[in-house]
């Protein structure tokens, strides 16, 4: 009878020896997507600058918004059709490779989106600087010839880099990479390059002179029974806006698809649709002008300082949901966060919190709630806000995530566990 050989490991740490040629690879993979993805971040910032900057300064582009919903729609409908599905599109392939993301998503999404804002439409950035850093690292996947467990790590490597060179916001960006993916779950298989390159990114965006906008939280109380309840209150109201919002969109969505067969007539109506809106406001209201158009950054901005309406957050809740449902382009990350800070200061008037901590606690908690990444936020608020505001916003993120249901911005993010075990049962 045979004994078997047992074969001891060595003694000269092979495993970290593996892992450092893991860390080596990685590197230099990250280092390729992180400056690729933080460039064309930069370009596109830099664009979206222009843009809203033309736009301010001449009103009357917004009378253009019907003619460039026709453009959108046209290009799409004859040249990208096969990359329409934007955000989703990634998520897709990430649950279920069929094909390489095409490399045109890129430019695509760059051009529409920057036209969006240009004429007035109320959109954001976010989905943009996902899609480009996804499809963008994609192209590497035959480049490299990379296994298909190797493409799902690349792929959240470049949607990591993408939204944290948009944001400036590393940290949450290598998490939003692993966190959206799928809600309830988060892999740590692909942790470190999804830092990696979020990280570079964000530098190589910085390395062009980018700017991105800073938020300060004049005053955070000391944490206290009646603070937290508080934050709580917020969380919930924050929650249901977001489940409100992402709801609506879709609702949206889907009416224009049945009642308007030619998709590129859906953005055409939307646009009269929206014009009219901005008119209306204009005529009722001069002194709000381009208000609710494109990013809506001042009014971000204003809302950490002084006590904001409810007609606020309400308007870009409907203008956005309108704007990306009939077929415009961007992202919806941006609009989330006017409505939420613009909600959290209106709140003010009920809650007694400091106007700018609440603004910051919706600032982040509406965008948990609708993508299912309360994670990404509370780093993302400490990022933007500092430690010291870290658990109001985790209390107001958590609870607006779990308040939000099982709705998301995203069709194609799959529900790994149920956020409380009664939603199983009463989403039958």
């Amino acid at each position: 009878m045979k004994v078997p050989i047992i074969r001891k490991k060595s003694i000269f740490l092979s495993d970290q020896l593996i892992l450092l040629g893991y860390l080596i690879k990685w590197l230099l993979i990250c280092l390729l997507v992180g400056i690729i993805t933080g460039s064309a971040s930069a370009g596109f910032l830099l664009s979206l600058d222009w843009a809203t900057y033309w736009r301010e300064n001449h009103f009357w582009v917004i009378f253009f918004l019907p003619l460039a919903g026709l453009f959108i729609g046209l290009l799409y409908h004859y040249y990208g059709q096969d990359v329409s599905k934007g955000n989703n599109q990634l998520l897709e392939e990430f649950h279920n490779p069929k094909n390489i993301v095409p490399f045109k998503m890129a430019p695509l999404i760059w051009l529409t989106t920057v036209l969006t804002h240009l004429v007035g439409g109320s959109a954001g950035r976010e989905g943009t600087a996902v899609q480009m850093g996804g499809s963008l690292a994609d192209q590497f996947t035959n480049l490299f010839q990379l296994k298909p467990r190797d493409r799902k790590v690349i792929l959240i490597a470049g949607i990591a880099g993408g939204f944290a060179s948009v944001f400036g916001t590393p940290l949450a960006g290598a998490i939003f990479g692993l966190e959206v993916l799928v809600v309830g779950q988060i892999s740590y298989t692909a942790i470190l390059p999804a830092l990696l390159s979020a990280v570079i990114a964000d530098q190589t965006c910085r390395t062009w002179n980018v700017d991105h906008n800073h938020y300060h939280i004049d005053k955070t109380p000391l944490l206290d029974a009646p603070g937290i309840s508080y934050a709580i209150i917020a969380g919930i109201l924050f929650g249901i806006t977001a489940m409100i919002f992402s709801k609506t969109m879709h609702k949206i969505t889907d009416a224009f698809k049945e009642k308007v067969s030619y998709a590129p007539i859906r953005p055409v109506i939307g646009g009269f649709a929206v014009l009219g809106v901005f008119l209306l406001i204009n005529w009722l209201a001069p002194t709000y002008g381009t208000r609710y158009t494109g990013l809506g950054l001042p009014v971000i901005a204003e809302s950490f300082q002084q006590q904001q309406t409810f007609i606020d957050f309400a308007a870009k809740l409907l203008l956005t949901a309108f704007t990306i449902g009939c077929g415009f382009k961007g992202g919806e990350v941006t609009p989330l966060f006017f409505i939420g800070a613009t909600l959290g200061s209106a709140l003010s008037l009920f809650l007694p919190l400091p106007v700018g901590l609440l603004a910051g606690m919706g600032f982040v908690a509406v965008f948990a709630g609708a993508a299912n990444t309360p994670l990404t936020c509370i780093v993302m608020g400490i990022e933007l806000f500092g430690i010291q505001t870290g658990v109001f916003i985790a209390i107001a993120s958590i609870v607006s995530f779990l308040f939000s249901g099982n709705s998301s911005i995203y069709l194609s993010q799959p529900t790994k566990n149920h956020k409380h075990i009664l939603l199983r049962y009463l989403n039958k």
